[in-house]
């Protein structure tokens, strides 16, 4: 099992609460013009603020403090109207998921981008900011809406405002996951709310509080703001051609929702740029772009979002995680395609200076 539920668009026919819907592609957060709150509709009005320190806990087998559920990384002075995103190589495991499962390590880090920080580790050297999560998508998933749920995993009735139908939530991959890679159970027992409104209020909202803040600046410096939102894929996902048959899905793939989360101008260069770097690039199949790509790419208010989904294999050993001598070169790569959209500007008629 792979994360392409991430991709997949909401349907209008799933009870999406009117807070929640917001963030549906069709019709994008709220971002008033001149300094927008992007992520400010994304919580139901009532919930409680995020508090303030994250839950003490440990990466498997380790024994190190709890960090802060966010580490923002800023340039000196941003000079790239860029900003970074990673919502899924955190690797603090908190308590409250180790004693309640009883998955190995290799097995709880399955759905983990390992390293892809690390990846995209030179953007603020460059001039940009890098905001990445420290705690893991199997605990609390920063590229879902906030309140995505599966009824099943609680032992106590959902309010009305949480999403409990769509394609991930079916996939076991909503908010609060139910199941890693090849639909392994992360859970014997179920959860009470109280544990999945911890998680969102502590971990999600203070990523995307961070993610928003980091945009703001961005296009209120610079009158626009581009997003990458960072991500891998397994070496092993495939992709249906249009004959029907299944394909490998190459070393990278960009995802713009089609063409309607940034200026698909903009998706050409870094195409362009990548593969003239020797790699494989395909375009939004089959990720077309998670939560954060949907939720934030607004082009009409400036700001483009674009997910880069890179190949495991590239750079790591999956079967052992551990990173390999292509790390290097790949991060190498990554820095040359931050440093390749450096000089796109979205006001200009073709965008594009090359």
């Amino acid at each position: 099992m792979d994360e392409r539920a991430d991709s997949l668009p909401d349907s209008a026919d799933l009870g999406m609460p009117t807070a929640a819907a917001s963030c549906d592609p069709a019709t994008g957060p709220a971002l008033p013009a001149p300094a927008p709150s992007v992520a400010a509709a994304a919580l139901p009005a009532a919930m409680p603020a995020a508090p303030g320190a994250a839950l003490a806990g440990s990466h498997p087998g380790a024994a190190d403090p709890a960090p802060p559920p966010v580490k923002v990384l800023r340039p000196v002075r941003q000079t790239l109207p860029i900003v970074v995103s990673s919502p899924h190589s955190g690797r603090h495991y908190p308590d409250d998921l180790l004693t309640r499962t009883g998955l190995d390590e290799r097995t709880l880090r399955s759905s983990e981008d390992s390293f892809v920080d690390e990846l995209f580790a030179a953007a603020p050297e460059l001039g940009a900011p890098l905001v990445a999560a420290t705690f893991p998508r199997v605990y609390v998933d920063a590229n879902r809406a906030p309140y995505e749920l599966d009824p099943a995993m609680f032992s106590d009735p959902l309010p009305d405002y949480v999403t409990t139908r769509n394609a991930r939530i079916a996939a076991g991959l909503g908010t609060i996951a139910r199941v890693v890679s090849n639909a392994v159970p992360v859970y014997a027992d179920k959860l009470a709310f109280r544990d999945a409104e911890h998680r969102i209020e502590g971990y999600w909202r203070p990523y995307h509080a961070a993610l928003t803040e980091a945009i703001e600046e961005t296009r209120n410096r610079f009158g626009f703001c581009i997003l990458v939102d960072a991500h891998s894929m397994p070496s092993n996902v495939q992709t249906i051609g249009a004959d029907g048959r299944s394909y490998p899905v190459g070393d990278i793939v960009l995802g713009d929702c089609h063409g309607t989360s940034c200026s698909p101008v903009m998706t050409s260069r870094v195409e362009r740029l990548l593969g003239h770097q020797g790699y494989r690039v395909r375009r939004n199949s089959p990720y077309a772009g998670g939560y954060v790509t949907r939720h934030y790419g607004r082009p009409d208010l400036g700001v483009h979002a674009l997910q880069i989904e890179v190949k495991r294999g590239l750079y790591m050993n999956e079967k052992r995680l551990e990173r390999t001598a292509g790390l290097q070169r790949l991060a190498a790569d990554m820095r040359r395609a931050i440093a390749g959209l450096a000089s796109f500007d979205p006001r200009r008629p073709l965008g594009d200076a090359d």
